[in-house]
């Protein structure tokens, strides 16, 4: 299964940039890029990306770099869609989509709802379990409180419950004396509510969810203990195999709860889910749902852009569909009263 490559007529069907209902050079994209969270730089890198693959596919295309003055740069540039490559918090919490919900712009990803479930890890484990899909032992714990005694017998990952991109992420290893002091830090610059995980040792997997379909699933091999910060961004910092080499039958299993996570949270446009898998004899299998990513990275070493090009999906057919697929609450009111007056 080493080429996954779509039939071309596939590909056509997913996204022709020869035949998209906004039509590119009528259409003024702005990106929303930077903010301030602890994410910021990922987001830049990913906005300049998407700008400039965009500006390739022939839309018009303004970069913001938000600020606490969002609404007014957004009144002041007038897009017909909002391209959402923002990180973190107010990026993908809900947020920044709740005030494009306001102004009524058009924007990609997933809407208030799914965004804010999805970036509080507790809210969908919750979720996920109520599906079926397996989750790893765990509880939400405040950080002053996880540094002062262990959260459960280790080995056990501390992560806050509210951010991404592996920021405050401590493996507390079998036999550790004591949890992870840097919790207690005063210029802690994240969340205090954490979350306790066990820990599942082996495998790093990913599978990216386009609309309905899962695309593939990519075994992730880190420098480093976990997939942290500088695995997914540095140059070299990790080697990604595309499809991952593992059995069949846990290959489906991922691409068919990737596609369910995303939907008992209501996730739209792309989002990725990632996963950790033990294939050793011991582990019986062990496979665990870590958590969905509704703005997924869209740099060079990204994940999600990288699988769509394995399926023959380039960056500009990528992005160009997510411009197809923005929505807004407003929008999709004012489409059903037209149909309805007809």
């Amino acid at each position: 299964m080493s080429d996954i490559r779509l039939p071309q007529a596939e590909i056509d069907a997913i996204i022709d940039l020869n035949n998209l209902k906004r039509v590119p050079k009528n259409t003024h994209v702005a990106v929303l890029m930077g903010g301030w969270s602890a994410e910021r730089p990922v987001s830049l890198w990913s906005g300049d990306a998407c700008a400039a693959a965009l500006e390739t596919v022939g839309y018009k295309v303004t970069k913001i770099d938000v600020g606490r003055d969002v609404a007014l740069r957004l009144a002041e540039v007038k897009p017909d869609v909002c391209f959402n490559a923002l990180h973190g918090p107010f990026g993908e919490d809900g947020h920044i989509q709740g005030l494009l919900e306001i102004l009524g712009i058009p924007y990609t990803h997933s809407d208030v709802l799914a965004s804010a479930m999805a970036m509080n890890k507790h809210v969908a484990r919750q979720l996920f379990a109520s599906v079926g899909i397996p989750i790893a032992k765990g509880k939400v714990i405040n950080r002053f409180d996880a540094a002062k005694e262990h959260v459960m017998e280790p080995p056990y990952v501390l992560k806050p419950v509210a951010d991404g991109s592996s920021f405050g992420v401590f493996i507390v290893p079998r036999g550790a004396n004591q949890p992870p002091q840097e919790l207690l830090a005063a210029d802690w610059p994240l969340s205090d509510d954490m979350l306790g995980e066990q820990y599942v040792a082996g495998r790093e997997l990913t599978c990216t969810v386009m609309g309905n379909r899962a695309l593939a699933v990519t075994d992730i091999y880190s420098n480093s203990e976990f997939y942290d910060f500088e695995g997914k961004y540095a140059e070299g910092g990790s080697k990604h195999i595309v499809p991952a080499k593992i059995k069949p039958n846990i290959y489906q299993d991922i691409m068919k709860w990737s596609v369910r996570a995303c939907e008992v949270l209501g996730c739209t446009g792309v989002a990725r889910v990632d996963w950790r898998y033990d294939d050793s004899a011991a582990a019986n299998d062990e496979l665990i749902c870590l958590e969905v990513n509704t703005q997924p990275g869209m740099t060079g070493s990204s994940l999600a852009p990288e699988q769509a090009q394995k399926l023959g999906i380039s960056f500009e057919k990528f992005v160009a569909w997510m411009v197809e697929q923005a929505r807004c609450k407003q929008e999709i009111v004012g489409i059903k009263a037209k149909v309805q007056n007809r």
